[in-house]
């Protein structure tokens, strides 16, 4: 049976499920048996399965990703939660040297099969060094799968996925998702890590998307549609693997792209998706691709200024109508403008 739930409470949920499902899927990190419990995601977990299987650590995030990594290559499926990717670097360490290198060093025989929750996104002043979107990286590194769910139904079935995957998985979770709400399954459920899905379907330009920037682009279609452009809206769901083949058909469609990035322009994983449309199917391709990413500089503090500096559903209408010589009404630009820029709403009430 399907409700309409959270993206936090489908993230709680699919732990949960993991847990009853296997005694050897563990979750531990900063905050998990806190009293706000990582926005939510862990609630009841430690009440449910005791302190020996949920349990917070200390500040030592190189420590707490290497004990993880241990763990998981001695049988144990752990679910480590960093909340933010920011603090997560002191860790890189132990992830790109370590954990996606393993399989490969020890012949395919071994494998390490952690689960890393990693919170992303930006607002209430976070400023340069709290509000990085470094999928890229993590992308960049063969062994790693890399999974950034927009919806909740999609959230709870890619983290079952990632769970129960044999290889280390980073699943990055915006902040501003947490409270969106889909129909989820109350059952046990997968989604298979590196499948797209199309969230609409159109015939004049293909918008590639993942994580929030899918429901800027959503919202940019709604517009759009008034001028007579119909876009086709791919959700990767997985940057690695990258379902190449759902963004190709969709591109020998509609013969236009048009790929989306939360992070900076330069070795984004929007770079990525441009750079194989236009090596694989440059012929299906009536215009050159476009892409909208975030200023190549750190983002700043300023409620002023990360007014003008994170771009969305305005910037998408602007751009797609630039391309077919249509002039957008200033009206419609003004509304897409109205939505919060530094918090996703009043639920809001901070970055832990």
């Amino acid at each position: 049976m399907k409700r309409s739930i959270p993206f936090s409470k489908a993230i709680n949920e699919a732990i949960h499920i993991a847990m009853e499902k296997s005694k050897s899927v563990i979750c531990f990190g900063l905050g998990a048996n806190d009293p706000k419990r990582i926005f939510g995601t862990t609630e009841g977990l430690v009440e449910k399965f005791g302190e020996s299987r949920v349990f917070d650590m200390p500040t030592s995030e190189n420590g707490m990703t290497g004990v993880g990594v241990g763990a998981s290559l001695n049988g144990i499926r752990p679910i480590m939660i960093h909340q933010r990717l920011d603090f997560f670097l002191y860790a890189l360490d132990q992830v790109v040297n370590s954990a996606a290198k393993w399989y490969f060093m020890f012949g395919l025989k071994k494998s390490a099969p952690i689960t890393i929750r990693l919170i992303i996104g930006h607002g209430w002043g976070q400023g340069p060094t709290h509000s990085q979107n470094l999928q890229s990286w993590f992308a960049h590194i063969p062994g790693l799968k890399v999974v950034m769910p927009t919806s909740a139904d999609d959230a709870k079935g890619l983290l079952l996925s990632s769970v129960f995957d044999e290889n280390p998985v980073i699943f990055l979770e915006h902040r501003w998702l947490h409270n969106v709400h889909s129909e989820v399954p109350e059952e046990y459920y997968e989604i298979p890590i590196g499948k797209a899905k199309i969230v609409s379907e159109g015939s004049d330009i293909t918008i590639v998307s993942y994580s929030y920037m899918t429901l800027e682009a959503t919202h940019a279609a709604k517009v759009l549609k008034k001028y007579g452009i119909s876009c086709e809206i791919v959700d990767l769901r997985t940057i690695r693997p990258l379902d190449w083949e759902t963004v190709f058909t969709s591109v020998k469609k509609t013969g236009k792209l048009l790929a989306l990035d939360s992070s900076s322009p330069f070795a984004s994983v929007a770079s990525e998706i441009v750079s194989r449309v236009c090596l694989d199917i440059f012929d299906s391709l009536k215009m050159s691709p476009l892409r909208i990413t975030q200023p190549d500089y750190a983002s700043p503090s300023s409620f002023g200024l990360t007014k003008h500096y994170y771009r969305g559903a305005k910037e998408i209408v602007m751009e797609v109508c630039k391309a077919f010589g249509v002039n957008p009404d200033d009206n419609d630009l003004t509304e897409l403008e109205k939505k919060p820029h530094d918090v996703p709403g009043d639920w809001f009430k901070g970055p832990f």
